[in-house]
């Protein structure tokens, strides 16, 4: 099995985010990650959240699961920014709730298996690179997404390193929506690649 790009579920996912952000100044990176975590059908949806951040995207990480019957999970660091979380998107998105897992980001990685679609800040974040090695990614293959990622600038941040080879990098890019976001699609575990949605081999 490997994660298959679907169009139309992509699509009421974005439409579905663009309603329910319509209050947010900028939600385009909502509106894109919803749309992926959507199109690939995602099933064990992850983000880190710090108190005080933009939730948009958590939002529209909601939307996605909302349509692909998967789980959306969040890591916060302590209670209080748990109920701010839950507050905050329940607020704007109330048809399904967030599982929310309080606790270091890099802990609460490893005691969670099959991710298929994983979101995480750039911006003060000074563990990204150890919170993406450990995650223990889905056998369909994953995508990963740095938000914020202009942030780094200067930065060895590097996909093949971070990974240090566990995982095979199908295609990686950057895109400069809101703040940047860094992307890479890891392929799944063995088989022949297809065309993915990038035009690169799907593994």
């Amino acid at each position: 099995m490997k994660l298959v790009w679907s169009p139309e579920t992509a699509f009421k996912a974005y439409m579905e985010t663009v309603k329910s952000c319509e209050i947010f100044q900028d939600s385009s990176v909502a509106e894109l990650v919803s749309a992926m975590a959507a199109g690939w059908n995602a099933k064990v949806v992850v983000e880190t959240w710090s108190g005080g951040g933009p939730i948009a995207t958590s939002i529209g990480l909601a939307v996605a699961t909302h349509h692909t019957g998967g789980r959306h999970i969040c890591v916060v660091p302590n209670e209080e920014t748990k109920e701010k979380y839950v507050e905050a998107v329940m607020r704007q998105y109330d048809q399904t709730a967030p599982e929310v897992i309080v606790g270091e980001a890099e802990e609460a990685m490893e005691g969670l298996e099959g991710i298929d679609f994983l979101v995480v800040d750039s911006r003060g974040n000074d563990g990204l690179s150890r919170i993406i090695r450990v995650a223990k990614l889905g056998d369909r293959g994953a995508v990963l997404v740095c938000k914020n990622a202009c942030s780094r600038a200067g930065s060895t941040f590097r996909w093949h390193s971070v990974l240090e080879g566990k995982s095979r990098i199908v295609r990686s890019v950057f895109l400069p929506v809101g703040k940047g976001l860094d992307i890479a699609h890891v392929g799944a575990t063995g088989g022949r690649g297809k065309k993915d949605m990038w035009g690169g081999i799907r593994g």
